[in-house]
């Protein structure tokens, strides 16, 4: 299979192990039970990322501050969505959102979707994560680039999202060379229409190609019968428990 191609470091050698990033669910009134499993002791969570309305919201939510202050409580870091646009929103928009969900949710971080991965954004991009760590010390950066970027994002970046897309794709998915010389919590690998007989496959590639955060579900980027996109990510997987099961006891070899 082209996912086995090489050996990876695994989470003994770093001291972590694998985790869920949770990359977006629906609003605290629209997934009230979906916030509450999040809470649940023992739930093996870096981070989950707080989504009031395509960023942070024209004006502060009181759903969303309560439902990320119980995460916080409960020592789960906080990511703000900003979407990047591939490049295309201005520095002082991406800047803007950022203070807004720092001065209304208190976030510890922030998951910048959608983020470009060529080397010649990289200026631009090394600039914003700059500007973010100004205005918040302990920030912490996700780019989501969801395929892999320039090998230079690296080196500014907490993490990378090296993959976001499909089981039919992941499957078949290959590690660029450049990752084997980083350790697994740089990375984070997004699937998502991962039937639940193939959550333990999934898993393993996770653990093969290095990536040290992963976030599979069972939800679908399209539903039939319907035109457009869906959100896979709003819903928590039909698997929640079974996923929660296996990461927080490692995943087999």
């Amino acid at each position: 299979m082209p996912y086995l191609t090489r050996t990876r470091q695994g989470p003994t050698a770093t001291g972590l192990g694998t985790g869920l990033g949770v990359p977006g669910v629906a609003h605290p009134l629209l997934a009230p039970d979906e916030w509450n499993r999040l809470n649940r002791p023992g739930t093996p969570l870096h981070w989950v990322v707080l989504d009031v309305a395509d960023g942070p919201g024209v004006q502060p939510d009181p759903h969303c501050l309560e439902a990320a202050g119980r995460l916080r409580n409960a020592g789960v870091r906080v990511l703000g969505h900003i979407d990047t646009a591939y490049g295309l929103r201005g520095f002082g928009e991406i800047v803007s959102d950022a203070h807004r969900f720092l001065d209304w949710y208190r976030v510890d971080g922030f998951l910048l979707d959608r983020c470009p991965a060529g080397r010649e954004d990289l200026p631009e991009v090394r600039r914003t994560v700059a500007t973010l760590r100004v205005i918040h010390e302990d920030v912490h950066v996700v780019l989501g680039h969801g395929t892999p970027p320039y090998p230079g994002y690296a080196e500014h970046a907490d993490q990378l999202v090296t993959y976001s897309g499909p089981w039919s794709d992941y499957r078949w998915s290959q590690a660029a060379e450049w990752t084997a010389d980083h350790p697994p919590e740089l990375f984070c690998h997004f699937v998502h229409g991962v039937p639940r007989p193939h959550l333990e496959e999934a898993l393993r590639i996770a653990r093969w190609q290095g990536a040290g955060t992963i976030y599979f579900t069972d939800h679908s980027d399209r539903v039939p019968g319907r035109a457009g996109p869906a959100d896979p990510w709003g819903p928590l997987p039909g698997y929640w428990d079974d996923i929660v099961s296996r990461v927080g006891t490692g995943v087999s070899e």
